[in-house]
């Protein structure tokens, strides 16, 4: 499909990271920190004028539809210790897994526990903390990746999951799905930045 529904396979000697390490909140920083950079050099922007909590919002997006979009594909649950991942400058995270493909159904119960929960929480609970981010914005980001990815599988399946979870905690409240439009209760925060604009799913769009 494209690079954010892939986990690659681990190899010691490739310079993979721990995902664990991302729990840090000074590797969380120096991450973000990356990222801002890169932005304020692609686009030649003042650094008054680009928040670190907003690349922060953005960054955690990005992290998040790599968890969660590949075992929508390959229904996989990792615990965290199966995970690693590449520092990039910019684009999708490499991310590998050692945890054995699954080759079952999707599964509610286990995609709730072993990823929302056990996956994306902690770092969510991270970012929080660390850049003053509100949960309604990270969570609605979840909310925004999870139907990002669905939008590209089209598959019903992953649009009743979907769906499913947007019911219950943690995302319930995030979003309003509508047959296959997500339309989100808050916002990521890029409009902040020079030219970001708003996404196509944006509370701050027209219906």
């Amino acid at each position: 499909m494209n690079p954010y529904f892939v986990w690659e396979d681990h190899t010691a000697a490739d310079g993979w990271r721990p995902f664990t390490d991302l729990l840090t909140p000074a590797v969380a920083a120096e991450r973000v920190g990356v990222a801002r950079e890169t932005l304020l050099t692609m686009f030649g922007l003042d650094p008054a004028v680009v928040p670190v909590r907003v690349v922060a919002s953005v960054t955690f997006l990005g992290v998040a539809s790599r968890l969660l979009a590949p075992p929508l594909l390959d229904p996989r649950y990792p615990d965290p210790g199966q995970l690693f991942w590449k520092p990039v400058p910019a684009g999708p995270w490499p991310i590998a897994c050692t945890a054995p493909a699954g080759g079952g159904p999707l599964a509610r119960d286990a995609f709730r526990e072993r990823i929302l929960l056990g996956l994306v929480a902690p770092l969510l609970e991270v970012f929080r903390a660390e850049f003053r981010l509100s949960p309604k914005v990270l969570w609605g980001n979840v909310s925004s990746a999870l139907a990002g990815a669905a939008g590209q599988l089209d598959d019903p399946a992953v649009w009743a999951l979907v769906a499913d979870l947007l019911t219950a905690d943690p995302l319930a409240g995030t979003a309003d799905l509508h047959g296959r439009a997500l339309r989100r209760r808050n916002c990521c925060l890029y409009y902040r930045i020079p030219g970001g604009g708003t996404c196509g799913d944006c509370v701050l769009r027209r219906p």
